[in-house]
């Protein structure tokens, strides 16, 4: 991994540990910080030796509050744009990532934050995480993707609710709404249990799991067909080695060994 002054990270059996390490702002992200994000993701694509990511923030209070202020406050119409898209092309590289992304929501993930725990794979948080879009409180909106992807995870009239009051729900409450996977007592349980989901995902076909997530985000595509993505990318799995091995395991009664080519 590329040197970073606001990430920790740490590769262990395949799986890369990212901490958003800016505890005394409450993680806020900073344009240093997303930039960071996006050279970690680009690596993390080309790296054959990491097979899934997870992300957290540091400490107990927070994933991450949001974007920073200080930097926000200096917007004009111009920037403004440009600082959403780009906000919107790291967390496309998250969503798009073939290797599965899993968010540790510790405390607050709220605007940019909520983002980009949104733009993970899946999200598992601690009891005591708090999500939302509270960007309304500061005269704007959701920038980095927020506004489609609370859409289509919780539907249109919470997702309405929630960013037009600026409005905070607790971990229970987005479980049962769909933007979080599971709620875990303590940060420690949160880590473990998805390192349990990640464990299985790796025990399992490579580029079978990446054509899942090409073929799930083409349902949100307005000008790609999901169902010709499903069977171009079903396809191309049949052609690969790990089908013959999956096949030839299943009838052999043995455990596959893939090799994700």
């Amino acid at each position: 991994m590329a040197d970073t002054k606001n990430i920790l990270s740490e590769e262990k059996d395949g799986v890369l540990y990212l901490t958003v390490n800016r505890e005394s702002k409450l993680n806020a992200l900073n344009f240093a910080t997303l930039e960071e994000i996006r050279n970690i993701f680009n690596e993390v694509s080309d790296n054959k030796d990491i097979k899934a990511v997870m992300i957290t923030g540091s400490g107990e209070k927070a994933f991450i509050a949001g974007a920073d202020i200080s930097e926000i406050v200096e917007l004009n119409e111009l920037n403004a744009r440009k600082f959403a898209e780009n906000g919107q092309e790291i967390f496309d590289l998250i969503e798009n990532c073939h290797k599965p992304v899993i968010a540790v929501v510790n405390g607050f993930a709220l605007g940019g934050g909520c983002e980009l725990a949104m733009a993970c794979h899946m999200r598992v948080a601690t009891a005591n995480a708090k999500f939302g879009q509270p960007e309304v409180n500061l005269g704007i909106i959701p920038g980095y993707g927020g506004t489609q992807r609370l859409t289509h995870l919780i539907g249109r009239g919470k997702a309405n609710e929630l960013m037009m009051t600026g409005d905070m729900i607790g971990a229970d409450e987005a479980k049962n709404l769909g933007l979080v996977n599971y709620v875990m007592p303590t940060k420690a349980e949160a880590m473990e249990k998805a390192e349990e989901i990640v464990l299985k995902i790796m025990s399992k076909a490579p580029l079978a799991i990446g054509m899942i997530v090409d073929c799930v985000n083409a349902v949100y595509t307005s000008e790609e067909n999901g169902f010709q993505t499903e069977a171009n990318s079903f396809a191309r799995c049949v052609k690969s080695g790990d089908y013959k091995e999956g096949t030839s395991a299943f009838l052999e009664k043995r455990k596959p060994v893939f090799k994700g080519e």
